[in-house]
């Protein structure tokens, strides 16, 4: 009685090598071998320092506390790395089928037949079974199912990397939300100094004008320059209180009301090195998860191809059975059932052709999703390195151009207060100091967005590539 089973076993383990799923192969990169060179780009670097994660950028301790607190509260990235969660456990079901469900039952039927049906009287019956079986196994012979949970893990892996983008993109939002919070925080000490400094002014030419040594005209001008920096004052608190509203949305929890803050004008941000390999993109979680999006697709379409063969399952059960509940062991109780089923299509309408072209068309357009976003990768780095060289220069063009302006303030309010030019001059100074040191400020955050963004553009670090896993 056995030969049979442990025959169609051994066809099973025979034929479950057999798979139909497409030799996957990587597109090749759009993109060019090497990042754009020109004026502004910077000169290829012959040392390449390492860098893994966040950690090795953000030189900041608060920065650093707040990154921490938002990895662990953020409630957007709690819910990605649930989803996760809910993919694995996808995966989990679906590989389930690859092994036969063996399950147990015990059983008790107990009816009354009637004595028109036995012709003499009416009788009670009682039947008492235990059973020990498998039912409707599929027995993937051309690794249908086989597909179906490697789609399933690939679909699990990409939803990994989304996570990690997530994180990534947080980790990023963090920053920049913290920069512009301290860069707010130094244009409204900038706004308070100015106001003070405004005030003094028309004090100064209020006095000259009672003493006829200005006109009324020069103390307008005086006023509408306090008025000015009152309105640049007013902005500057509103942003600084909306900016700490959305750092703590990100961090997920209060921000600690005293920070060490640092001046915007120190090294927050580890500079990105020049010089860097293109193919640094596949480190991206982005190109990644395309990856394992498009050969997931690749898997689906052997799950296609075997649903063009026959398709066998198996039931079967073993156990025992007695009219008596205390007969259920005894000899000749045994009873076993075996029910082999083949499934073979004839006429379907097309439907699993066109199961399968949709599938192959699936992967095609996986495949131009993953060309794109590599493009795109590109793209970004490419912007982020030629800000990198131009912020540099521009920063410095800013910090000559205050040094310049503050010369122009000091000589004005010399010469003001010495009575050799009136107050038209020495207010132009200070309207001109007052924008070129909102300038440099202003310049100085984008640089370091800018640092942020490329390294947010290299996947998170310019460390040596790893490859990605080999299909399952």
């Amino acid at each position: 009685m056995l030969r049979l089973p442990i025959s169609l076993l051994s066809a099973v383990i025979l034929l479950g090598g057999c798979s139909l799923i497409p030799d996957y192969q990587r597109p090749a990169s759009p993109s060019a071998a090497q990042y754009p060179q020109g004026p502004a780009y910077a000169a290829p670097s012959s040392v390449t320092p390492r860098a893994e994660d966040w950690r090795a950028l953000f030189n900041d301790p608060a920065l650093q506390q707040l990154i921490e607190s938002a990895l662990v509260n953020n409630r957007d990235l709690r819910v990605v790395a649930l989803n996760v969660e809910a993919f694995q456990a996808q995966y989990r079901i679906q590989r389930a089928d690859l092994l036969p469900a063996v399950s147990a039952n015990a059983n008790q039927l107990r009816q009354r037949v009637p004595s028109s049906v036995t012709r003499t009287k009416a009788a009670i019956t009682s039947t008492y079974s235990v059973n020990l079986g498998i039912s409707a196994y599929e027995l993937d012979f051309f690794g249908r199912v086989r597909s179906l949970s490697e789609q399933a893990l690939l679909t699990w892996l990409s939803t990994e990397e989304a996570r990690r983008s997530a994180q990534l993109s947080l980790v990023a939002n963090v920053a920049n939300a913290y920069l512009t919070w301290r860069a707010d925080q130094e244009l409204l000490a900038l706004a308070r100094e100015t106001l003070a400094a405004d005030e003094r002014s028309l004090h100064l030419t209020t006095r000259n004008r009672e003493a006829g040594k200005s006109s009324a005209l020069d103390q307008i001008q005086a006023q509408t320059s306090v008025d000015s920096t009152r309105a640049s004052l007013a902005r500057y608190q509103r942003q600084v209180a909306q900016d700490l509203n959305s750092l703590t949305l990100l961090v997920g929890a209060p921000v600690p009301e005293h920070l060490p803050a640092r001046p915007l004008d120190s090294d927050l941000v580890a500079t990105v090195p020049a010089g860097l390999p293109s193919d640094l993109l596949q480190r991206r979680p982005d190109i990644l998860q395309a990856e394992y999006k498009l050969r997931a697709a690749n898997a689906n379409i052997g799950a296609a191809r075997a649903a063009f063969f026959p398709s066998v399952s198996l039931t079967a059960n073993a156990g025992t059975s007695s009219r008596d509940l205390s007969g259920l062991f005894k000899g000749g109780s045994g009873a076993w059932t075996f029910q082999p089923q083949i499934n073979l299509p004839i006429f379907n309408a097309g439907s699993l052709r066109a199961s399968l072209d949709y599938a192959k068309l699936q992967k095609d357009i996986s495949v131009a999703e993953y060309e794109k976003t590599i493009q795109t990768a590109f793209q970004e780095v490419s912007d982020g390195l030629a800000a990198r060289q131009t912020y540099e220069q521009q920063l410095q063009a800013q910090r000559d151009l205050v040094q310049a302006t503050q010369d122009y303030y000091d000589m004005a309010q010399h010469r003001y207060r010495s009575g050799v030019d009136s107050s038209l001059t020495f207010l132009d100074a200070q309207r001109s100091l007052f924008s070129s040191q909102q300038g440099l400020i202003t310049d100085r955050l984008a640089q370091l967005v800018a640092q942020v963004n490329l390294y947010t553009a290299l996947g998170g670090g310019w460390s040596p590539v790893e490859p990605l896993p080999p299909a399952p």
